[in-house]
């Protein structure tokens, strides 16, 4: 959730809304674990929903609205290791050449720690063979993920996707929705517990080769 298309929708919603992104365990803790410990009634419901790839979303938003502002939250972004590759990415043999032009010759040393056979002539990072950087389908590790960054091939989609939401009553009660039927798809997310509005909704984002949310951040 480092990246700049978040940090803008963040920016844009930050007059009526608020992320809460961090420890899962924090966050349980200040919305309660049980019906015993919860900070308003339902919010134990929610807590037990907090484990994987996902943030709390404290809005004065109406539901439509957070749903209407979350499916336009889609952006292309690099595969992280671990994700597969969408589509095949090879590079010939001869100069490199990168999104802005030949590669700058300081790039040379980190594509041959990548695992890529390279060298410098006259200041110009040549491949010395043909190589097959991904294939689709393929999960990435750590040296593909950079090569696919250093030549701006973007495999990933980051988005984000309303799971539940808790909504206070008018006796400040309060109960969970949950919008997903698929609780593998649940996550976790913490930080401080600061409400701004009567509703709290859960949204789980991240990047993934698939549309489907997941990631490492």
């Amino acid at each position: 959730m480092r990246n700049e298309s978040f940090k803008q929708l963040r920016k844009d919603l930050e007059d009526s809304s608020r992320f809460v992104l961090g420890s899962t365990s924090l966050m349980q803790v200040a919305l309660g674990k049980s019906e015993a410990d919860e900070y308003k009634h339902g919010l134990a419901k929610l807590s037990a929903m907090l484990r994987g790839t996902v943030g709390l979303f404290f809005t004065k938003l109406s539901q439509d609205e957070v749903k209407e502002a979350f499916e336009g939250f889609v952006h292309e972004d690099f595969a992280r290791v671990g994700a597969k590759a969408a589509h095949d990415f090879r590079l010939t043999a001869g100069p490199l050449t990168g999104p802005h032009g030949p590669l700058p010759h300081t790039l040379e040393p980190q594509l041959r720690k990548f695992g890529l056979p390279t060298k410098l002539n006259k200041g110009v990072v040549e491949l010395l063979a043909d190589h097959v950087v991904c294939r689709e389908g393929q999960k990435l590790d750590a040296n593909q993920a950079g090569i696919l960054r250093v030549f701006d091939i973007k495999m990933a989609e980051c988005k984000l996707k309303l799971l539940a939401v808790w909504r206070a009553g008018a006796d400040e009660q309060g109960e969970v929705e949950q919008l997903s039927e698929d609780e593998d798809e649940y996550g976790a997310a913490g930080g401080e517990f600061d409400a701004i509005g009567d509703d709290l909704a859960m949204g789980s984002g991240g990047f993934s080769d698939d549309g489907e949310a997941g990631g490492d951040d």
